[in-house]
């Protein structure tokens, strides 16, 4: 049936059901069985049946449209316009329009006589916002699951942020990193939870302590030098500083050029692989914030047994022999940035346009009756290695 548009008729009479039957199936309503609704389920996907949109407004009295908020320091990240657009785009094939919610937000019950579904993008628990958007009583689709106290989505799409730092943490360390940071998002989104929570998972399991400075979630390029600068003056051992917000790398590159640090180059000369990268007995863990302006806050520092003690850039170990004043960069975010930094800067490739389609798809799919609430769904990542790494460029 690819010839002409699939209807509920169509399906119907592939299922062996009446047509009411199919409607009641497809749109959650109706007292239809559960095998039945599977089945009708299974056979609309496998016909390519897609909603009338404007029958299935005039049966319901829908807007036509969505609703899309994201977070408020959203309007200056490359990441949210790459999401956005690609949710945009897929909202349209099931014509749908979307309409972008000010970060503020407004009443649930206004929001609701709008649009017939939402989609709130790394909701945060501190955002007073969202607990109205969540309790609208229209559908919501999150991007990232919400860990705040409201009531929960009717789906999400998640990535495996746990993951993709614990990639980026084997990558420098296989380049020669001993000492790897970790400018890690403030706030309590689940992103910056996971970065956060992972920097120290991944260490202890590695037998390496990464030392974490919290910046702002939106850090600008200024503030990562910030940080970078008094984070390499703090600890000068540290060889590799992964920074987690979009667009901040090229304030890391800037720091280490006025340190003197090349980088690329890793801090630990002559040697390679995670077992060698986690070889210091003494390792020090150092935590605490760091402001806008680059002030360290109080922090604590944790020693780990063992009479080692790190090697210094420029300096000299006795286990490994002449140090180089290196330093490898990576970032948790891909994009222009990244992408056009000198040198180009390895970083994890979120792909914000398949994933806006995703969320999208997910909400539409919910509407239309193709997908059961409470549906999670997955997207994957890549790692892109690069020369701020050591990697051919």
């Amino acid at each position: 049936m690819t010839s002409r548009t699939v209807t509920l008729l169509d399906v119907a009479r592939a299922a062996g059901v009446s047509k009411s039957t199919v409607s009641d199936a497809l749109q959650g309503s109706g007292r239809v069985a559960e095998a039945t609704r599977d089945r009708v389920r299974a056979v609309a996907e496998e016909l390519g049946y897609r909603p009338n949109s404007a029958a299935r407004r005039l049966r319901r009295a829908s807007t036509g449209a969505v609703g899309l908020h994201l977070p408020a320091t959203a309007t200056r990240l490359d990441y949210y316009m790459n999401l956005a657009f690609g949710a945009v785009e897929r909202a349209q094939e099931d014509g749908l329009d979307m309409v972008l919610l000010a970060p503020s937000g407004a009443a649930g019950g206004r929001i609701a006589s709008r649009v017939d579904g939402l989609l709130v993008i790394d909701p945060e628990p501190g955002d007073s916002a969202v607990p109205g958007l969540l309790d609208a009583g229209v559908p919501v689709v999150t991007g990232e699951r919400y860990l705040g106290p409201a009531t929960g989505p009717s789906g999400a799409v998640v990535c495996d942020n746990a993951a993709s730092l614990t990639a980026l943490l084997d990558h420098v360390t296989e380049r020669g990193a001993r000492r790897p940071a970790l400018l890690a998002p403030s706030g309590s989104s689940a992103w910056a939870t996971a970065l956060r929570a992972t920097a120290g998972s991944w260490g202890r399991a590695h037998g390496v302590a990464v030392t974490l400075r919290t910046v702002p979630f939106a850090a600008t390029p200024a503030e990562a030098e910030a940080a970078t600068l008094a984070l390499l003056a703090a600890d000068p051992a540290v060889d590799a500083v992964i920074c987690a917000p979009d667009g901040s790398a090229p304030g890391v590159l800037r720091a280490a050029t006025a340190l003197g640090r090349k980088v690329g180059a890793s801090g630990a000369r002559g040697t390679s692989g995670a077992g060698s990268a986690s070889g210091s007995s003494g390792a020090t863990s150092t935590s605490g914030a760091i402001d806008g302006n680059g002030r360290t806050g109080e922090g604590s520092r944790t020693e780990h047994g063992g009479p080692g003690k790190p090697a210094s850039p420029g300096g000299t170990d006795a286990a490994a022999g002449p140090v180089a004043a290196g330093l490898l960069v990576a970032s948790c975010v891909d994009g222009t940035a990244t992408r056009g930094a000198e040198p180009p800067v390895t970083a994890v490739d979120l792909r914000p346009a398949a994933y806006g389609r995703a969320c999208a798809e997910l909400l539409c799919d919910i509407l239309a009756g193709r997908t059961a609430p409470d549906t999670v769904r997955r997207h994957s990542w890549s790692l892109e290695t690069r020369a701020s790494t050591g990697s051919p460029g």
